[in-house]
Formats: C-alpha cells, sequence, structure tokens
C-alpha cells in the first residue's frame, strides 16, 4: 500500500532512473510512469499495476541515491538487504539475485496472479492499531467463532508491536473491525489491496509463480537477503525460487526480521522507495534508530 500518485517525477532527474521506467514500459505494454505520476489513483491501487509501480520505483530510487555525492560509496556499504511483501523481490534485484527485467516480468505476473486469486472470493486486509500480536490473535479467534469456513482471517503481516495486518474474507474481516474496539484497540485501517494477501485466499496464484520462478535466472545474491517468510537469508538460488512461490500465502514476519537485524549490530539503514512505512516502523521498534528515507 506504498503507492501514491506522484511517484516517480524525482527519478526522471536522474537518468539511470528514467531509463527504468522507459524499460518497463516495454515489459508491461504500457506507459507505467503515466499512470505513476497521473493516476488516476483507483488504477494504481490495483494490485496489477501497484506492484510493477512499487518495484520500479523502488529501483529507481536506488539510482537517485547513486547520482547524489558519495552515494555509490553507500550503494557499496551495504550488507544485508529485505524488503516487506513485494519489496523482497526489489531487494532481490538490488542484491543481484536477478536483473531488473527479470524480476519486473515475476511483479507483472505476481501482481496478476494475485488480482485473479482476489477476484476469485471475496476477501480484504485491515491492520489493527494498538494492540500486541497475541490480542490481535484472540481478535482474529473471536472473529473466526462468528463467520463460516470462507471467511476466516489470519495474521498476515506481523510488522511491530501495535501493528499487524490481518487478512481473511470479507465478513470475516468486518467482524474483526466490530470487535476492536472491546479488545481496546486504538483504530482499525482498511488497507487498499486487492484481497486476503499472506493467506491461503493467495493459493491459486502459487502454481503459476512456481511456473515463471522456475524458468527465471537466479543467481547467489552477492549479500544476504532476508525472506519474509522466516526472516532468514537464503543464499541457494533453487531455495529462493522456493521461497518466493510460498510468500504469497505465508505471513509476513516483519517483526521478527527488523529484530534479527538490530540484534545482529544494524548501525544504519535507508528504505528505498515510496512511503515512509518502514522507517515508522522500524523507529517505532528503536527510538534512536539511523534510518534515511531515499524516495524517488
Amino acid at each position: 500500500g506504498a503507492q501514491a500518485v506522484g511517484m516517480g517525477k524525482d527519478a526522471q532527474s536522474v537518468q539511470a532512473g528514467a531509463e527504468l521506467f522507459l524499460k518497463a514500459n516495454e515489459i508491461l505494454g504500457y506507459d507505467l510512469l503515466d499512470v505513476c505520476l497521473n493516476g488516476p489513483k483507483e488504477k494504481l491501487d490495483s494490485t496489477v499495476i501497484s506492484q510493477p509501480a512499487i518495484y520500479v520505483t523502488s529501483l529507481a530510487a536506488v539510482e537517485v541515491l547513486r547520482a547524489r555525492d558519495g552515494g555509490q560509496q553507500i550503494i557499496d556499504s551495504v550488507d544485508v538487504t529485505c524488503g516487506l511483501s513485494l519489496g523482497e523481490y526489489t531487494a532481490l534485484a538490488f542484491a543481484g539475485a536477478f536483473s531488473f527485467e527479470d524480476g519486473l516480468k515475476l511483479v507483472k505476473l505476481r501482481g496478476e496472479a494475485m488480482q485473479e486469486a482476489s477476484d476469485a472470493a471475496k476477501s480484504a486486509m485491515v491492520s489493527v492499531i494498538g494492540l500486541d500480536s497475541e490480542k490481535v490473535q484472540m481478535l482474529c479467534d473471536a472473529a473466526n467463532e462468528e463467520v463460516d469456513e470462507q471467511n476466516k482471517v489470519q495474521i498476515a503481516n506481523f510488522l511491530c508491536t501495535g501493528n499487524y495486518a490481518v487478512s481473511g474474507g470479507v465478513k470475516g474481516v468486518e467482524a474483526v473491525e466490530a470487535k476492536a474496539k472491546s479488545f481496546k484497540a486504538r483504530m482499525t485501517v482498511r488497507l487498499a489491496v486487492a484481497g486476503a494477501f499472506h493467506t491461503r485466499f493467495m493459493e491459486p496464484a502459487v502454481s503459476r509463480l512456481e511456473a515463471a520462478l522456475a524458468l527465471t535466472n537466479i543467481k547467489t545474491p552477492r549479500i544476504p537477503v532476508i525472506s519474509n517468510v522466516d526472516a532468514q537469508p537464503h543464499s541457494d538460488p533453487d531455495t529462493i525460487k522456493k521461497i518466493l512461490a510460498r510468500q504469497v500465502t505465508s505471513p509476513v514476519q516483519w517483526e521478527t526480521t527488523v529484530k534479527t537485524l538490530m540484534s545482529k549490530g544494524l548501525k544504519k539503514s535507508y528504505e528505498l522507495g515510496p512511503g515512509k512505512v518502514i522507517a515508522g516502523i522500524v523507529k517505532r521498534m528503536n527510538k534512536g534508530a539511523d534510518i534515511k528515507n531515499i524516495t524517488a
């Protein structure tokens, strides 16, 4: 949900960044920059477009950083990378696991497959603000007692204490929203996504992703890329393919990822791409965290 109309504008003043959007047009078959700059918002919010848009804008942000004084040294000094959900593809491209083009082809297919899975069943996602993970699980259990199997919900994104995304059938999500106050949640925010990402609702997308990943040339990343599925880095290309296929139906272990980085001595980090959600999460987990945003 990091997409916003106007993204990609800064990258146009950097030749390498602008070129990524031109390359993207050839692969996607439409003018991605035009949708990024001018919307309409409903179009940009659709998963089929938002996923390529965030991927390309995030890698364009790397070029914005590279073009700055000392930017190349910063890029060379990065020794670990990770990304939330779709961002894992950006992180893998940054780490050299696959080319910009191959990554974009995967992201295009991922967006299409997830949209189709969303269209096949009425599902949604909601952020629950102000509770720890145990309380959110109890809230999900209470909501699940009131709905049928098709509408059950689960925690899909473990972001940080006080911010967890719940995914599932629309009726289940509505039950979560109705009960949240009685569980002392501060608020709930319905997410601008097509459906219940990171749950069994995305199962139809898995086989299509597996087929595309099987045909993709994936190399050992030059630096560790931490996976959303198990909060561990993986260097074996076949393992990376398996993990990426599983990622769409598995909860995002972002809280564990950030805690692991901090426990291993993370000193400084950069959030590259649209929005400032990651920086917000990192600062909530460590008020003194040194994290800079580079947008494009």
